[in-house]
């Protein structure tokens, strides 16, 4: 418009321009206008705002490279949605209740003779939770399945530790089939991929243990340990899920820290040859109440702790070489905090609030594992009030 322009077609210039932006009018290139009003900025800002500035910009980077995650997982209800709610089938027991009574009350019948049941773990390197694992289970255990790699999930190559460890394991020999299967090794490619293709291995495994239709298969990681009386029912009731979750109580170092009791991953399937395969996801949304115990990172040494937290499929949340230190790693035991510097995961903000800080301390060793109790000395490390740990 004829108000908008020079008589030379130039840029219009008000008045009204202030002095130390005067330059800026009049100028025939776009990139010297952009430029000039870049300058005009600058001139307009003190030493003292551009100090600010600059040191502001450094340490906001800073922040979010060091929290990201932390406000990451904050967020999290914001732009995730909690996952469908289980449907929670009631657990009864009592040691004086005949099993024809339990089963009654949970809604199945009583069956004339028990199902088999295989349990079947893939293995790295937790020695003492699979004592207790082994030990727990035994009466009521056709078959021990374990497969070990020489491989982690993240490509790290590692010892056969059962093989040279299977000695302190005569007790289930007659009953164990035991499996290896070497790594791939591929280099900066996601761990769960390596996992996936371990657990497909398993499964060969099964069958050459002998699995058949009906059968009762236990999927969990060594760490997940169902208690008996649980394997017990669901082997004598009849009319079960096909496929049925364990809800564990979560314990994290040891039995003296409870998170929650909303460990989920552990399940049980009656066998279905073609259709089974083990897997370590939700397959249904049935799930029993007070089934037993998941201790993660429950070691005896802190070379323990630090191997796993290089080598399972989350090892991305060593953001900081010095999360590894020896030292650091010890304290963090004792404080009941998280060796990884992060939020719950969590999925909505009153869980993640009520869940910040260093787990409680927990002072009842009640409703354990029996070996776990009746080796006490030896063990421990597991047990309310012993948080120090050995360094090899």
């Amino acid at each position: 418009m004829w108000w908008m322009m020079g008589e030379g077609g130039g840029h219009y210039c008000s008045k009204k321009t202030d002095d130390i932006c005067a330059d800026v009018c009049g100028q025939e290139s776009s990139k010297v206008l952009s430029m000039s009003r870049v300058r005009c900025i600058l001139r307009g800002l003190d030493v003292k705002t551009l100090v600010f500035l600059f040191a502001l910009i450094p340490t906001c980077i800073f922040f979010i490279y060091v929290h990201g995650q932390k406000i990451s997982y904050f967020l999290r209800p914001l732009w995730e949605s909690p996952p469908k709610p289980f449907h929670d089938m009631p657990h009864y027991y009592h040691e004086n209740v005949s099993m024809e009574h339990l089963c009654k009350l949970h809604g199945w019948g009583v069956r004339e003779y028990p199902r088999r049941v295989y349990d079947a773990v893939l293995f790295s390197n937790e020695l003492d939770i699979l004592t207790i694992r082994w030990k727990e289970l035994y009466p009521y255990i056709t078959q021990f399945v374990l497969l070990e790699s020489n491989s982690t999930f993240t490509g790290i190559t590692k010892p056969l530790v059962f093989a040279s460890n299977r000695d302190q394991f005569k007790f289930v020999e007659p009953r164990l089939t035991y499996g290896t299967v070497g790594g791939r090794f591929k280099k900066k490619e996601n761990p769960f991929v390596e996992e996936a293709y371990q657990r497909v291995a398993l499964d060969q495994l099964l069958r050459i243990a002998g699995i058949s239709d009906d059968d009762l298969l236990i999927m969990s990681d060594v760490d997940e340990i169902p208690s008996k009386h649980t394997i017990n029912l669901l082997r004598w009731c009849d009319d079960i899920p096909q496929v049925l979750h364990l809800r564990l109580k979560n314990y994290l170092y040891s039995f003296e820290f409870l998170v929650d009791n909303n460990s989920w991953r552990a399940s049980v399937h009656r066998y279905q040859t073609g259709k089974t395969r083990y897997a370590h996801y939700r397959q249904t949304d049935d799930i029993l109440a007070d089934a037993g115990w998941h201790c993660s990172f429950c070691f005896r040494r802190i070379s323990e702790f630090i191997f796993k937290m290089k080598a399972y499929s989350h090892f991305d949340r060593v953001r900081f070489t010095h999360f590894l230190h020896s030292k650091r790693v010890q304290n963090v035991i004792c404080k009941g905090a998280d060796l990884f510097d992060m939020l719950p995961e969590e999925y909505t903000f009153k869980d993640i609030i009520g869940k910040m800080g260093p787990i409680p301390h927990s002072f009842s060793a009640v409703h354990l594992p029996a070996y776990l109790l009746e080796n006490a000395e030896k063990y421990k490390f597991l047990l309310p009030g012993n948080c120090i740990r050995e360094s090899g």
